[in-house]
């Protein structure tokens, strides 16, 4: 679901560049990669005094567990969006994945919209195409029953940025996943390291991974899925 943003000055640093005296740079041991799971990560700037991570083998950039807001304060920013299903500007929005998906599905196709907020309005989108959806999203529909199940297509539209464990999610998923079926996701790739301290994106203080296109392709061969970007900022994984 669409997250708020807010705006706040900053001053940042790449951790990388700086001199190995510094005291903030002199942890420069590699870490295991929050996405990928290898140890690959080290510093990479401190925005606002939260620090954030680069893997070197995905690409992916995350914030330091450390510096994650509290449950409360997520849920409480969570409930404060407006992003119903009869809100014609956000299911535009939701068609930038919808579409490509559909033209994919088999018809009457079993799905799961994972991360779906209060309002899911994607969910609502693909039933009236004739699929069956099933719901999850820790907070609004936590009912883990669902992810016991084996879907042919799972959704996840301006969620996996939120993922505080996205390595298990990505296995969640593949598990979960029939043969053949099709995990679609949106999120905002991250691309210019030189803006990422003022992108509205990294300012969302319920964003805490960051992904590059190739962050997902690397994620797609790690689990041996097809890989396709149909249009921007949307990816399309299926398993054989």
């Amino acid at each position: 679901m669409l997250r708020s943003s807010r705006n706040y000055c900053h001053s940042s640093y790449s951790m990388e560049s700086c001199n190995n005296t510094t005291s903030s740079c002199a942890y420069r041991i590699d870490r295991q990669c929050l996405i990928c799971g290898r140890p690959a990560a080290r510093p990479f700037m401190i925005v606002e005094t939260k620090s954030y991570w680069r893997c070197r083998a995905c690409q992916a950039t995350f914030l330091d567990p450390a510096h994650r807001i509290s449950t409360e304060e997520e849920y409480a920013l969570y409930c404060q969006h407006r992003n119903e299903p009869d809100d014609p500007r956000y299911c535009h929005f939701l068609s930038k994945l919808a579409e490509p998906l559909l033209q994919r599905l088999p018809p009457k196709a079993k799905g799961l919209d994972y991360g779906c907020g209060p309002g899911p309005a994607l969910a609502s989108m693909l039933r009236q195409a004739g699929h069956r959806v099933s719901l999850f999203d820790v907070y609004f529909y936590p009912d883990r029953k669902p992810l016991g199940e084996l879907f042919d297509f799972i959704t996840c539209s301006e969620t996996i940025e939120h993922f505080h464990h996205p390595a298990k999610e990505f296995r969640c998923f593949d598990r979960i996943l029939r043969p053949g079926g099709w995990l679609a996701l949106m999120t905002c790739f991250q691309t210019d390291d030189s803006r990422f301290a003022s992108w509205h994106y990294r300012r969302d203080l319920t964003h805490v991974v960051f992904y590059r296109e190739d962050t997902l392709r690397h994620l797609a061969c790690d689990f041996g899925w097809s890989f396709e970007v149909p249009v921007k900022n949307v990816a399309l994984m299926r398993k054989p």
